[in-house]
């Protein structure tokens, strides 16, 4: 079989080409290349200096759910409930004997002071046996007695330290804030969003936190700290490398679209518009008020690695049309004309793909998904029409574009080419057609049992072998009341909190929570009024139970922790201590809380879910998980109606978009195996699957179906769509699956599975548009009949026009 040379005349003089030709767009750019150039330049540099401005500063607010009944609960009481939000524990542990020792003791009394001096601590909710809200109450021989913690002139003797021993004994923070085993105690720090007028500054306070540690591990003792802080802190030392990682992707990318193309300066061009795309996102972000958070860093290289994809297809159709003769500015202006439409479609389909992220009720998805689409938007300037017009003067090597004719000029069609278009074959599309049945079954059947939520215990954005993982295991190891909390809010009437009917009924709820298996502990002050009832007798543990008497409930009251309940006595709390925020573990407990308010709940008493960091992270699970198949309809849908409008042609269409919706699917099935659970790191990658992917097979569907309005056959359609962008859809697929591939080493655990993920899906789209696509065409697209130009001079001299009108 032998193809056309071209759709567009060769013409090597630009001065025999009609300027006036081509859309107005291409008109305008291509007419007036040094104003255009210049603008860009111009554009470039004060979005460069503006990128100096831009901050890389999270918010733990931002990341949760700001209107989930959970959080709005947990906002109209948050002032009596401090200290159950953004929570720093910081154990210091003992080598050498017990917690009993004047030395050990002094240090922690110094690193509880200069940790209530850090910027940004709410010291009014600080805890730690040094703090005097901190306190013991117990029946002496004088009747019921109480203090702090520390007693009164502590001066480390052995009398004052066998005191302490007793008052902690007495205080009931042992398995809270003493280690059972005498070895360690906590540090509670619970931080502020804002200090006055200034955000908390998380780096700071990480680099703070690691001085902190090194100067006082020196003394003899070890310091294991966790909380959302330190996690983030982690992850901003972390994103250091994360520039390494960045740094050989690109590489990769350059290296082998240098070796598909063989010019220096082509590979160069696209790389550089590429970049220049990022520095223009990392310049509008700060203009428009946004800061990068670990979860956008990645923005940048995602913006880029598009930016190459879309870029490396206009550089192959210059190539081709100058090694055919044609000038590079006649050139430039004929791929203009065949694959800017292509090209706007899939820029925006991945701007709609990030955009729905919006329906994710989560302040730092909404950023995400802006930034992410204005990083899209800026593509379509700088990719689709700033490369164009730079390589209409720079070109490409003569013995580069000659090469890139090699396949077309071939005798007859190349095996890989022709593997590929066996599958226009109805035995071959077929046999493609059922394995991709099974493997969507198979698929679907895996990713059933796709967990929202965290997996793992700790931090899983982190390696398993990360210091702060292993802080966390010691947390987990050493102390029965773990970090992980879940904190139910009893709401009363004023002055009611006290009454033997609410406790009753407090005390329930703790029971049945007490049967879950992800449950430690549990503490509340109707567990506090037992044990003082159980104190005030002797201690005789047969008194272990809710007092009936208002008046000694009262007595309670008055020596009961604020933590407990409030000054108004019209709020309770249910400690609730997890062994961990597994996906499971949170899930079970908030529908055993939601059972019992639902049964429980009246005029006079609301149980309500929820603070702490379980209570938060649950309402996060919810949230994503409603948004995560609201998500992929959306998605979906926005990209179907964009494939309608560009190929008018519901055939088309199909053929588009089943072969990532196989991806998805299977995506999440790899997920499954993985041990990945959908949370707020990973579920922009789904959305960006779909978004990169149907790049793909738009631009092979573009060429397949102007070949097929032209007359062609399946096959003949297909091999030249092959030819001149499915080539180009190879490369780009491979190298970016290669390239991000690399990331599974990265320190940073939510990276490596970004990553590797990603490198899955841009893989798997790749062989959806060269394998399945056209296994789907084979029953759907057939060529339309109409009547052939008499010779192929008159063919090549209509197409630019049908080109122009279909741009236009």
């Amino acid at each position: 079989m032998k193809l056309p040379a071209s759709d567009h005349p060769v013409i090597a003089n630009p001065d025999d080409f009609d300027r006036r030709s081509g859309s107005p767009l291409e008109r305008l750019l291509f007419n007036h290349r040094v104003v255009v150039v210049t603008l860009f330049l111009l554009i470039t540099a004060a979005l460069a200096w503006q990128a100096f401005g831009l901050r890389l500063n999270p918010s733990f607010e931002r990341m949760i759910p700001a209107k989930h009944p959970f959080i709005l609960n947990y906002q109209a009481h948050k002032a009596d409930l401090g200290g159950l939000g953004n929570t720093l524990r910081i154990a210091i542990a003992t080598d050498k004997g017990t917690i009993y020792d004047a030395a050990y003791l002094d240090t922690v009394r110094k690193l509880n002071d200069e940790l209530f001096l850090l910027p940004g601590v709410d010291r009014s909710f600080m805890k730690s046996i040094w703090m005097p809200a901190v306190r013991w109450i117990g029946v002496t021989e004088e009747g019921l007695d109480g203090g702090p913690v520390i007693p009164d002139g502590f001066d480390g003797s052995p009398a004052s330290l066998e005191q302490l021993r007793a008052n902690i004994e007495r205080s009931g923070e042992i398995g809270s804030l003493v280690a059972p085993d005498l070895r360690s105690t906590v540090i509670v720090v619970p931080l502020l969003e804002t200090d006055g007028a200034k955000r908390l500054d998380y780096v700071r306070l990480s680099d703070s936190l690691e001085q902190l540690r090194a100067r006082y591990e020196a003394q003899g003792v070890k310091i294991h700290i966790t909380g959302f802080a330190k996690v983030v802190g982690d992850l901003i030392e972390g994103m250091r490398q994360v520039l390494l990682f960045f740094a050989v992707a690109l590489a990769i990318c350059t290296a082998m679209l240098l070796w598909y193309t063989r010019c220096v300066r082509s590979t160069l061009l696209v790389v550089a518009c590429s970049l220049v795309a990022a520095v223009w996102l990392l310049g509008l972000l700060p203009l428009l008020g946004f800061e990068l958070d670990p979860y956008s860093i990645l923005l940048p290289f995602l913006v880029f690695a598009i930016g190459m994809s879309h870029g490396a297809q206009k550089m192959n159709g210059i190539m081709q049309d100058i090694g055919r003769g044609t000038h590079k500015l006649v050139a430039a202006r004929y791929t203009f004309r065949r694959l800017f439409l292509a090209g706007l479609t899939a820029l925006l389909a991945d701007a709609v793909g990030f955009a729905v992220l919006m329906v994710i009720d989560i302040p730092v998805i909404h950023d995400l998904a802006l930034s992410a689409s204005i990083g899209v938007a800026v593509l379509i300037f700088t990719n689709l029409i700033l490369l164009p017009v730079l390589l209409s003067y720079v070109g490409v090597s003569p013995a580069a574009a000659l090469r890139s004719l090699r396949d077309e000029e071939a005798p007859q069609k190349l095996a890989f080419w022709a593997f590929l278009d066996r599958f226009t074959q109805r035995k071959w599309a077929s046999g493609a057609l059922a394995v991709a049945a099974v493997l969507t079954v198979a698929g679907g059947a895996v990713s059933l049992h796709l967990k929202i939520g965290d997996l793992d215990p700790g931090a899983p954005e982190l390696r398993p072998d990360s210091r702060y993982n292993r802080d966390s295991a010691f947390m987990a190891a050493s102390y029965a009341a773990s970090s992980d909390n879940f904190v139910v809010m009893v709401k009363t009437p004023q002055y009611m909190c006290a009454q033997y009917a609410t406790l009753a009924q407090v005390e329930a709820l703790e029971w049945k929570l007490q049967q879950l298996a992800g449950v430690e502990s549990t503490n509340s002050y109707a567990t506090l009024s037992k044990r003082a009832s159980a104190a005030m007798n002797e201690g005789n543990m047969k008194w272990f139970d809710l007092p009936r008497s208002q008046d000694m409930l009262n007595a309670i009251t008055t020596r009961a922790p604020r933590e407990l309940l409030n000054q108004n006595c019209d709020l309770l709390t249910v400690y609730v201590y997890l062994k961990d925020h597994k996906a499971d573990t949170l899930d079970g407990v908030v529908r055993a809380v939601e059972a019992f308010a639902a049964a429980n709940n009246s005029k006079d008493i609301q149980f309500l879910s929820a603070a702490g960091n379980a209570g938060i992270e649950a309402a996060t699970n919810i949230v994503v998980k409603k948004a995560n198949t609201q998500m992929l309809l959306l998605v979906y849908a926005a990209v179907t109606l964009l494939a309608f409008i560009t190929f008018r042609s519901w055939r088309a269409v199909i053929c588009a978009i089943l072969p990532l919706m196989l991806t998805s699917v299977l995506c999440e099935a790899l997920m499954v195996w993985l041990g990945i659970g959908v949370k707020v790191a990973t579920l922009p990658v789904i959305a960006l699957g779909v978004g990169i992917g149907v790049d793909y097979a738009l631009y092979v569907v573009s060429v397949t179906l102007v070949e097929l309005r032209r007359g062609a056959s399946l096959s003949e359609a297909y091999y030249k769509a092959l030819l001149f962008t499915g080539k180009v859809v190879v490369l780009t697929g491979v190298t970016l699956g290669v390239a991000v591939a690399t990331w599974a080493f990265s320190p940073l655990k939510f990276q490596a599975d970004m990553g590797i993920l990603l490198a899955f899906m841009f893989i798997w789209n790749m062989l959806g548009a060269l394998i399945l696509l056209p296994a789907l065409a084979h029953f759907l697209l057939r060529p339309t009949a109409q009547a052939q130009p008499r010779d192929e001079k008159d063919e090549e001299a209509a197409a630019p026009q049908r080109m122009s009108s279909a741009v236009s």
